[in-house]
């Protein structure tokens, strides 16, 4: 039985739900039991307390200093503390706990896993931007506390699996899968008039909208090939992308002799959650079992760059290295918000990326001296700003 002291900030979202999803069929199955120290959420108070009083942590927390007072309503004798405010949300992270789940979306979440990371706990990181913005930091950081980082996006757990860990010179390139998002075969001249709930629509996966709009983009892949470069230590020009839609092979390891191994299965993001959840264990939990007989085949493309140049930005991004991933990823998620406020078109979310990128680089913006995570967070003020108004500018020329 796997037995987990556990903390879930960002239990409100989607991995956060199914994080907390998993432990009940674990415990349900008596394949595993937990005992939650801490849950933070947001807005989203109904669901906050409906977990708080299912687990029973020693503190709730929500990020929205406003709704505090409805938290207290709403665990009002259950004994469960309630808190609010980002400064909480990081002392839940700071709680005793021998394994963290990392979920909150966006750079809102890069504090809180940064304290995290100092715990020594497990933390199991689902948190894209937290790598892309001070990836080395962290990875340092979890280390030097004497933790241990397990990535939980899909494709990241694939490759955690099957790569030698003692042996990386053994590993001659990392292929990372994509869906294609819903947008894969829709011709370029009707991707202008992409409507927000058009690029939510996943065809694979329940996520988040601004996750969903990435996915759309294929923006997701490139800060996917941005943290696989971080976390697995491995060049840019070695690690490629390639179009899989039915989603059953998360990644792929190649050998520099010539052998590729493959992680697969359904895709439900439980799976490796699952993974980080009770490594180097296996859990037994009722998981959707694969059926390749009734799939009948798999496919594979290449990504079209002309049509989502996402891919081929973040690349550059992590090829100029410094604070550029950073701008990459601060730049994606200001633009990502304006398109789903309809405030930008589809196509120019990409456009305000490249732009943000180039004028980052000519002011040679870059990260200052001292602590990691505040420098990280300065230049994603700075390039928010300038995102910002890169947009604005756009919108009066229309």
């Amino acid at each position: 039985m796997i037995r987990r002291r556990v903390t879930v900030l960002g239990s409100t979202g989607s991995v956060g739900s199914s994080t907390l999803d998993l432990m009940a069929r674990a415990e349900e199955t008596g394949a595993g039991a937990f005992e939650v120290e801490a849950l933070t959420g947001g807005a989203n108070i109904a669901r906050l307390a409906e977990q708080a009083r299912r687990w029973r942590p020693k503190m709730a927390v929500t990020a929205d200093e406003t709704r505090l007072d409805a938290l207290k309503d709403a665990l009002r004798g259950t004994g469960v503390a309630a808190a609010a405010g980002e400064g909480a949300v990081i002392e839940a992270a700071l709680r005793p706990a021998d394994w963290i789940m990392a979920s909150i979306v966006g750079a809102a979440g890069l504090k809180s896993a940064w304290a995290a990371a100092g715990t020594g706990a497990v933390l199991a990181l689902a948190n894209k931007e937290s790598l892309v913005c001070c990836g080395p930091a962290l990875i340092q950081r979890v280390r030097a506390a004497g933790g241990r980082l397990i990535p939980v996006d899909s494709e990241h757990s694939a490759i955690f699996q099957v790569f030698p860990a003692e042996a990386p010179d053994r590993v001659s390139r990392l292929v990372l899968t994509a869906s294609g998002g819903p947008f894969r075969e829709t011709p370029a001249a009707r991707m202008a008039a992409i409507t927000p709930e058009q690029a939510v629509a996943h065809p694979n996966w329940s996520m988040g909208a601004k996750i969903s709009v990435d996915s759309a983009t294929m923006a997701n892949k490139g800060l996917e090939m941005i943290e696989a470069a971080y976390l697995f230590d491995m060049p840019q020009d070695r690690i490629d992308v390639v179009v899989h839609p039915e989603s059953i092979i998360h990644s792929l390891v190649e050998y520099v002799d010539g052998s590729t191994l493959a992680q697969m299965g359904p895709p439900d993001m439980r799976t490796p959650i699952a993974c980080a959840l009770a490594w180097p264990d296996r859990i037994a939990w009722p998981a959707p079992r694969l059926d390749l007989a009734a799939l009948g085949r798999l496919t594979f493309q290449a990504p079209d760059l002309d049509r989502f140049p996402a891919l081929a930005l973040a690349r550059e991004a992590l090829r100029t290295g410094g604070a550029a991933p950073a701008v990459f990823n601060a730049a994606n998620e200001i633009a990502a918000l304006a398109f789903l406020d309809r405030k930008l078109g589809f196509l120019n979310i990409a456009a305000v990326v490249a732009e943000t990128l180039e004028r980052a680089t000519k002011s040679g913006m870059t990260f200052g001296s001292g602590d990691a995570c505040a420098a990280a967070l300065a230049v994603d003020a700075q390039a928010r700003g300038l995102a910002r108004s890169i947009i604005t500018d756009l919108a009066k020329a229309a």
